[in-house]
């Protein structure tokens, strides 16, 4: 075998390589699970006494105090999600809200077809039939392993990695369930308050996370 041949043989076997590599990594890229079995209740923790209680937070006009009611994290499945793009103060703090499972919510998400949206700050979700809803454990099941979640990044690498976090993903979560006050660039007072148990529903029921950081998990 000549030199040339050599050569040509060597570089089909480095893009060989290459090409395995990129398609491993792929196979575990963001956006490809749809269902997880064993994921864990959030975890809720008291703050202690050498904890920051909360941050006050300037942010395109809106002067807000930002308080910490508990350390919140959670390894769930982004059943959902939503960017909000508009002006509003709502928009502004939280730019996107998660709807995260797990328990056997996310384990059972593709099997039976569960169908979530969102829209209004709100999270909805709807299944086929009485047989699946048996699957899962009933209604308060249901309520009790999802939740939406408005996300208030922390700074601008966690604001970077909310824009990437799409249906699909495992992602982990970390940040504090957090009260906010404060006044717009008129002086007028706002407030936005978050839930604190996993079996709430309806308006007030969200969870307003301030957060701290996020990851991928593979």
């Amino acid at each position: 075998m000549n030199s040339k041949a050599i050569i040509y043989l060597v570089i089909l076997a480095i893009i060989a390589i290459c090409l395995f590599g990129y398609l491993r990594s792929s196979s575990v890229g963001p956006g490809e699970v749809n269902a997880i079995a064993g994921l864990p209740e959030p975890v809720q923790t008291k703050l202690g006494k050498k904890d920051e209680t909360g941050t006050h937070v300037e942010l395109k006009g809106l002067e807000m105090d930002v308080t910490y009611k508990y350390k919140y994290e959670v390894d769930a499945l982004v059943v959902s999600a939503h960017a909000y793009n508009g002006i509003g103060i709502q928009d502004t703090i939280c730019p996107k809200d998660l709807a995260l499972a797990w328990g056997k919510v996310a384990e059972l998400n593709k099997d039976i077809d569960f169908q979530w949206s969102q829209s209004g700050r709100f999270c909805r979700w709807y299944i086929n039939s009485g047989e699946d809803l048996a699957k899962v454990g009933g209604v308060d099941v249901v309520n009790q392993q999802s939740s939406n979640n408005h996300i208030f990044p922390a700074d601008s690498t966690v604001k970077d990695k909310l824009k990437k976090v799409k249906k699909g993903d495992h992602i982990h979560l970390e940040g504090y369930l957090v009260d906010i006050s404060g006044t717009n660039k008129k002086g007028t007072p706002f407030t936005w308050t978050s839930s604190t148990t996993r079996d709430d529903t309806g308006d007030g029921a969200c969870e307003v996370i301030y957060t701290t950081n996020i990851e991928w998990v593979p």
